[in-house]
């Protein structure tokens, strides 16, 4: 995928991302006022609709090249591999 269109569907799932969750955020908020009378089957779905949505946002933030190397360097150092691990370089002498 050349990098203009990688940048436009990237920030098209974002967008629809942040869309979603919005939504869902907003419909899970508004079904709490009882004058409004929102049928209450639609709640899990749009609470499930907040994890859709920030799973596109991260689809679209890696196909975008939102995503720095920089963080997933910081994902390797420090949750990663052992070898990886500030830690593992200083080593803690004990007698």
């Amino acid at each position: 995928m050349k990098r203009k269109n990688a940048m436009i569907a990237g920030n098209s799932l974002m967008g629809l991302g942040l869309l979603t969750m919005i939504l869902g955020v907003g419909y899970a908020v508004l079904n709490q006022l009882p004058q409004l009378q929102l049928p209450s089957m639609l709640t899990p779905i749009a609470i499930l609709a907040i994890f859709i949505g920030a799973l596109l946002w991260l689809v679209g933030a890696r196909i975008s090249g939102r995503e720095k190397v920089a963080d997933r360097y910081y994902w390797v150092r420090h949750c990663g591999d052992e070898r990886c691990r500030r830690t593992s370089h200083y080593r803690s002498h004990t007698h």
